[in-house]
């Protein structure tokens, strides 16, 4: 399978290009910077641009693929109130340019409180995700709604609160899981949902929440 990841530099995103490259799949990285792009390995192509502005350079990076996965995130630094409006700018080029390459499966990253899942938030996270998110979270609703009109075959997947952990394959998902306290999930495990929902075709046009 051909895939184009969008995120690639991130903590999720890495983990996707890594499993997807011991999997035996062949992966474009997008990315920014490429002093930041993942390390040379076979199957490996690194694709450089702007997402939020640079059409070619994306609807390149999509072309002769078969499956779009997008991690895209703020950087940590900019998080709150200086946060850019990333998903905004960065959806409306992804899906221009997967119409362009014929290309209809995408898998996209947000996270657990955006738009209408903040009522599947337990309350104690969903106070600090109120204080402290609600910039990044109202950008990637933003995104979110692009995506949702593009005809494209997307699913959406909201993780709990992500760690560091190691990938373990033990995680819950549906389109509503029974959460209490502070859920936690690792990004590995993430990873593994976002790759295996762009190999199985499934949740198609549906939300994920994802949690151990």
């Amino acid at each position: 399978m051909r895939v184009a990841v969008f995120g690639s530099t991130g903590a999720t995103g890495r983990q996707v290009v890594a499993q997807a490259l011991a999997a035996g799949h062949e992966v474009t990285a997008f990315v920014r910077d490429p002093a930041k792009a993942p390390p040379a390995r076979q199957g490996l192509t690194i694709a450089t641009g702007q997402v939020t502005s640079d059409q070619e350079a994306v609807t390149a990076a999509v072309t002769g693929t078969d499956a779009v996965i997008v991690t895209l995130g703020t950087e940590r630094s900019l998080r709150g109130l200086r946060a850019p409006a990333v998903m905004a700018g960065a959806a409306p080029r992804i899906v221009a340019a997967m119409r362009a390459a014929e290309v209809s499966r995408v898998v996209w990253l947000s996270g657990l409180g955006v738009g209408d899942t903040l009522a599947e938030v337990p309350p104690l996270p969903r106070l600090g995700y109120r204080l402290l998110l609600g910039r990044v979270y109202a950008d990637k609703a933003a995104g979110e709604r692009v995506l949702r009109d593009s005809g494209l075959d997307w699913t959406l997947v909201y993780p709990v609160m992500l760690t560091n952990g190691a990938r373990t394959g033990r995680y819950r998902h549906g389109e509503q899981l029974d959460l209490r306290g502070v859920p936690t999930v690792s990004r590995a495990d993430v990873a593994d949902f976002l790759l295996g929902r762009a190999v199985a075709g499934d949740y198609l046009h549906k939300i994920a929440v994802v949690a151990d």
